[in-house]
């Protein structure tokens, strides 16, 4: 398996499947020595449903976007090449990620609880947690790129979040993801609604601020009840 990893990865013609499928295979060998295959091949599949929310949302609205690239206990991402041109379009690019990745959450939740699988049921509850985690409302998480719509401002709410969830689960992710947010903050503190960011790319009607509000808070409050509830179904299942 590892030599057929190497080869794919020394490929010169195999741009986009080192990208995608690559570093997709490398993902998936390393959680499955860890977690074993089924648990890796579905919190993959996950990832990738997130992913690829993102990726129909920046094409939707225009914008060239490279394929998901997937790095072991970091995640994966995709590289917008064209950068959204105000905060709605940002915001809707955002949420892409999470909504998609809730809908395939919540799938895989069914079906876990349709054919009565465990270790299914686990995966749907590393992809509900995994979407929540990412609405944290700082940049550079998708829910900093949602709140954004309201205000960069919201960030400093995010800042706590992001210490809490770091003594709850110390993780050197989290290290890193502080250490990318810390210029968003300082950003967040010296904005100014009077500057030209602000009157420019910042300015969202008020209907959309309240639309993208509602959408913010009615998912981040479904992917925290099933969080919770999987997360008992789960201990109870353990016994």
């Amino acid at each position: 398996m590892f030599k057929l990893i190497a080869l794919l990865l020394s490929g010169a013609k195999l741009g986009k499947l080192l990208t995608t499928g690559g570093t997709m295979l490398v993902s998936l060998v390393v959680y499955a020595w860890i977690y074993g295959w089924r648990y890796a091949a579905g919190f993959i599949a996950l990832l990738f449903v997130h992913e690829m929310g993102h990726f129909i949302a920046a094409r939707y609205k225009g914008l060239n976007v490279g394929a998901p690239t997937f790095i072991p206990f970091v995640g994966a991402w995709v590289e917008l090449k064209d950068m959204p041109h105000d905060a709605q379009t940002e915001a809707f690019v955002g949420l892409g990620g999470p909504l998609l990745g809730t809908v395939g959450a919540t799938l895989t939740y069914l079906m876990a609880r349709s054919w009565g699988a465990d270790w299914l049921l686990a995966v749907s509850y590393s992809g509900f947690f995994l979407n929540l985690f990412n609405l944290i409302p700082i940049s550079p998480f998708d829910g900093g790129r949602i709140t954004a719509v309201l205000s960069p401002r919201i960030w400093l709410l995010g800042a706590p979040a992001l210490v809490a969830m770091f003594f709850w689960w110390p993780s050197p992710m989290l290290i890193l993801m502080a250490v990318l947010a810390w210029p968003q903050l300082v950003k967040a503190w010296k904005h100014r609604s009077d500057s030209v960011e602000a009157q420019t790319y910042y300015a969202v009607p008020v209907a959309v601020k309240w639309e993208y509000a509602t959408y913010y808070l009615v998912l981040a409050a479904y992917l925290a009840i099933m969080c919770h509830d999987v997360h008992e179904m789960l201990a109870h299942a353990r016994g």
